[in-house]
């Protein structure tokens, strides 16, 4: 899918699940390819177990960082006890993606979750694998490559 006008992201899960690193590689993966992006975070008193929230927005032009009430279109919940929370927000057709969508077994650490889900986003939209990669990568410490390369791969083959 191309992005005519602004799409909404919001990244949801528990602190020291990766929200805000997962939000990070939207944005600059969008940004790349040419879309204006804006980016908001909430995530409290940034402890690790408690709820954290990002928004990102995408497209020709966006104006607000700020996601308005009822237009979330596509909710990536890292955490799928956190979805009550946000269900009033989305727009009528959003796309709801859950840890649910991965196999478990297919993730080279459980860590890697965050990276995994975006493999599941990055099916919905026409930017090749190897841009979401190459960002990932610069995102992660060498150490971390081959983990998160194997954990996004197994995000976009899940069913």
């Amino acid at each position: 899918m191309m992005i005519d006008s602004v799409t909404n992201f919001r990244i949801v899960g528990l602190g020291g699940m990766g929200v805000l690193t997962a939000s990070q590689i939207v944005a600059q993966v969008f940004f790349r390819q040419g879309y204006a992006v804006k980016k908001a975070e909430v995530h409290g008193m940034s402890q690790r177990g408690a709820s954290v929230c990002s928004d990102v927005r995408v497209g020709p032009q966006v104006w607000s960082p700020t996601i308005p009430a009822g237009e979330v279109g596509y909710l990536v919940l890292l955490d799928p006890q956190e979805r009550p929370l946000y269900e009033a927000e989305l727009r009528p057709q959003a796309v709801v993606l859950e840890p649910a969508m991965i196999e478990k077994a297919r993730l080279p650490h459980s860590r890697a979750l965050n990276v995994a889900m975006l493999g599941v986003l990055s099916r919905h939209f026409q930017i090749p694998g190897a841009a979401w990669l190459e960002v990932i990568r610069e995102v992660f410490p060498p150490r971390l490559h081959a983990a998160n390369e194997a954990a996004f791969l197994a995000g976009c083959d899940s069913p």
